[in-house]
């Protein structure tokens, strides 16, 4: 294994990490010092660390060598040999309205593992399925305000845009949506209660926003799509 493969290894299981939600970029760059742009450069693939800033990553999350080693020759870990998945960043009226993504609408298109956006369950109408199912929005100012440190300013979500149920992704926890607010999108936790849609945001002094659904729409209409993964930093 040359040092290419190690980082690439270093940096699959990291990402898995902070979608399994233990990690993030702002805690990595924390525990090893590194700034968060240059820790969110290694996590997406647009460039590599010195030998010095592996080791403190290394010592950070507790990894060694061996921990990222094939468990039987010939044999490679499934987040070690996950391919590559090409998600679109695109802007929020293009995320809400936008079925098939032209590639004038697309900002960059940024590589992710593919086991973040493999195997996910989809909930949503008939016509929905034949949109483009995954999308990346930037999180500005005013989007994360009410929710940090779920969002921060700068960071961007991963959207699935074939879970439009108000059904909790998993049970006993709160589901992240991205959901359309008059014409613009905001990252809140959504329910369906007496006939309309609330918006909560994370923080509890933060006001609810309350959607009457209109005439001719589904309340699942609201919602722009599950938040599949956040990156802290972009």
């Amino acid at each position: 294994m040359n040092f290419s493969q190690l980082q690439e290894r270093v940096r699959l299981e990291l990402l898995r990490r902070i979608e399994r939600g233990t990690l993030s970029v702002s805690l990595l760059s924390r525990q090893t010092k590194l700034g968060q742009g240059h820790v969110s450069n290694f996590l997406h693939g647009r460039r590599q660390v010195s030998m010095g800033s592996l080791d403190r990553i290394l010592i950070a999350q507790r990894l060694t060598v061996e921990d990222l080693m094939p468990a039987q020759r010939g044999m490679l870990r499934e987040e070690q040999r996950a391919e590559v998945a090409k998600i679109p960043l695109v802007s929020h009226p293009v995320a809400i309205f936008q079925p098939h993504l032209q590639a004038s609408s697309v900002i960059l298109s940024l590589p992710f593992p593919a086991s973040l956006v493999t195997g996910l369950e989809e909930r949503c109408p008939h016509g929905r399925m034949q949109w483009e199912r995954f999308v990346a929005v930037q999180i500005g100012v005013d989007d994360a305000r009410g929710m940090e440190p779920v969002l921060l300013p700068e960071g961007l979500v991963v959207l699935d845009r074939h879970y439009t149920s108000f059904r909790p992704y998993r049970e006993g926890s709160a589901t992240l949506y991205g959901a359309r607010l008059a014409s613009k999108m905001v990252v809140r936790y959504a329910q369906f209660q007496a006939g309309r849609v609330v918006l909560r945001a994370h923080q509890a002094h933060v006001k609810a926003e309350v959607i009457e659904v209109g005439a001719g729409e589904s309340e699942n209409d609201v919602l722009v799509g599950r938040v599949v993964v956040v990156v802290d930093v972009w």
